[in-house]
């Protein structure tokens, strides 16, 4: 993963000049709970400002860094990045909580993050990704392979989510996911077993050949809707 991250530095340092003010990795990349299976290598570059010349030079490095199989990433300018915090405060707080500078300032350290919207975002991003796995989960039902692939590509999303849910009703969330998992059953009374089943799937423990995937969704999906009740139920 180094030697990507070195490569897209330079090439994103080539394309711009000084036009690039930071490279910032951020996530599980750069907190070490990464899983080159399954976990994106998510990073933001800061643009002094971003026209069409600007996305017109990152776009060859953009099209490489995705071909590598990580997704696109963010461009913002300083601006930006001071103005955004409030409708996108968990990115935010991830981007203080998990980052490492690549490339030039530290457009992270002065950061404050503005929690106006913080607890609407949470409930919309914990109930737009329980929606998106119920539909997908409905295309893959008898397809074993599909819907155990689909439940652990979930995992680290609600991993995120739980954090936040915990960091809104002013707990010291931790950054490792089964540490999450571990805080969130015991705060939210929820169980751990369908979560700790899943981040045993991410690291290839498999299951016993006639494990019910089926009913792991079901406990799954029961645990999650207990979560986003207790966001919802913060005064609003």
């Amino acid at each position: 993963m180094q030697s990507s991250l070195d490569q897209v530095v330079d090439r994103l340092k080539k394309a711009l000049g000084d036009r690039l003010v930071s490279v910032v990795l951020y996530g599980s990349a750069a907190s070490g709970d990464h899983h080159s299976g399954f976990s994106d290598v998510n990073v933001l570059c800061v643009l002094k400002e971003i026209t069409p010349r600007e996305l017109a030079d990152t776009a060859p490095v953009i099209r490489w860094w995705r071909e590598q199989g990580n997704p696109t990433p963010l461009l913002l300018t300083p601006r930006e990045v001071e103005t955004s915090t409030d409708c996108f405060a968990i990115e935010f707080h991830d981007l203080r909580a998990q980052h490492k500078i690549l490339y030039g300032e530290d457009v992270v350290a002065t950061l404050q993050v503005d929690d106006s919207f913080y607890r609407a975002e949470v409930e919309h991003e914990l109930r737009a990704k329980l929606l998106r796995l119920r539909h997908k989960a409905a295309g893959v039902l008898n397809d074993r392979q599909l819907l155990s692939r689909l439940l652990a590509d979930s995992i680290s999303t609600f991993c995120v989510l739980f954090r936040h849910a915990l960091i809104l009703h002013g707990m010291e969330a931790p950054l490792g996911k089964r540490d999450t998992v571990a805080k969130a059953a015991e705060f939210f009374h929820i169980s751990p077993e369908p979560f700790d089943l899943l981040l045993d799937l991410r690291h290839g423990n498999a299951p016993p050949r006639d494990f019910n995937f089926v009913n792991l969704l079901d406990r799954y999906m029961k645990q999650v809707s207990m979560v986003i009740d207790a966001v919802d139920h913060l005064e609003k």
